[in-house]
């Protein structure tokens, strides 16, 4: 079963990150996940609030994106991004 991380955010700091953007991807990088959604156009469909830049992340499992999360390299650049956005982030169990 695949592990998804579903990001939405809300960037209040845009100097601040791009400290974060090479940071966080050389993270996911190492720990075997890749990018199926990164920014791009949101079209509100149902529901309230704005349309934010919208993250997807795909691992070879949901423990592996856990390892990732809370891996001492991604949370040097979490603490970044903390301070740089707003951000709503899940992790989805998938199948394939």
């Amino acid at each position: 079963m695949k592990g998804y991380v579903l990001a939405e955010v809300e960037v209040t700091d845009p100097a601040l990150f791009e400290e974060y953007r090479p940071l966080a991807a050389a993270s996911i990088a190492a720990f075997g996940g890749r990018y199926l959604i990164r920014g791009g156009a949101v079209e509100q469909l149902e529901g309230a609030g704005q349309g934010a830049r919208t993250v997807l992340l795909e691992f070879d499992s949901p423990a592996r994106a856990r390892e990732w999360y809370h891996s001492p390299q991604y949370q040097a650049a979490k603490a970044i991004r903390e301070r740089a956005a707003k951000t709503r982030v899940r992790l989805v169990d998938g199948v394939g």
